[in-house]
């Protein structure tokens, strides 16, 4: 095994891939007649635990 110095990170995990931004709905995917889970709304909801798991990542992999 390698002894690490000082300009050498330590390896990333493999176990914690850098999360993905979900896919923002077309245009087309919301019909606009007010439904209880409209596509955009669960899109939203989506992209703020993204953000949430973002920052928990970076949080973890500082160099990244």
């Amino acid at each position: 095994m390698r002894a690490m110095t000082e300009n050498t990170a330590p390896p990333l995990p493999q176990d914690d891939p850098k999360p993905t931004e979900p896919e923002r709905p077309a245009p087309g995917d919301c019909c606009h007649s007010g439904c209880a889970f409209c596509v955009e709304d669960l899109y939203q909801d989506e992209l703020d635990r993204y953000r949430v798991a973002l920052a928990a990542w970076q949080a973890r992999h500082p160099a990244a």
